[in-house]
């Protein structure tokens, strides 16, 4: 199973990507959100969901393992398939949809293209529980990317470089490889200097 891709962008669009790993394009499609995140990237990581039926092998990209994790959320819900999922993250964040779900907001899903009232009630009453827990879990993986960018920008301040101008280019090093170690996140940071 694919979970990442990591290569040069070689096509975009607001809808699909194609992510050149070794020679080897793989097509994935994509949300709104994720085309934002990496339109004006060269290279990129992307975290991946790959759905295989009976006619078809599917890639759906995204820019980070959060957006994946409300995509396979939201694509658990009975009639609620991969299509409705990608075009329900294109219209909302990931933090507005969790929003809507847990204050149980109907409207605000039901503005969503494809969306009506019976699929709204239903993708709240499935996932309101669901989503307290996916929450909590996100919210310690949003804590140790905080961690490891606070120790980054105090290294490079004690090196004397602008926390202003080093800021911006740690938050895309972040957003493209969450995981990534302190000492790295400062030598890429010092290279994209």
């Amino acid at each position: 199973m694919i979970t990442h891709l990591s290569g040069i962008i070689f096509e975009i669009s607001p809808s699909s990507v194609v992510i050149d790993c070794n020679g080897v394009g793989y097509f994935a499609t994509i949300s709104l959100q994720t085309y934002t995140d990496i339109q004006n990237e060269k290279k990129a990581l992307i975290y991946i969901q790959e759905i295989i039926r009976e006619d078809s092998h599917s890639l759906y990209g995204f820019s980070t393992k959060t957006e994946r994790s409300l995509f396979n959320l939201l694509n658990s819900v009975n009639g609620v398939g991969p299509a409705s999922s990608i075009m329900m993250l294109s219209s909302m964040s990931v933090s507005e949809i969790t929003s809507a779900i847990f204050s149980s907001n109907n409207l605000a899903l039901q503005k969503i293209k494809g969306i009506g009232a019976k699929t709204a009630q239903r993708i709240i009453l499935d996932l309101r529980d669901k989503i307290s827990t996916f929450e909590k879990t996100e919210t310690l993986d949003h804590n140790l990317g905080n961690k490891n960018k606070s120790e980054a920008l105090s290294a490079l301040e004690v090196l004397g470089i602008s926390k202003k101008i080093t800021e911006k280019i740690i938050d895309k090093i972040l957003k493209n490889n969450p995981d990534i170690e302190v000492e790295e996140l400062i030598k890429d940071t010092l290279k994209k200097l």
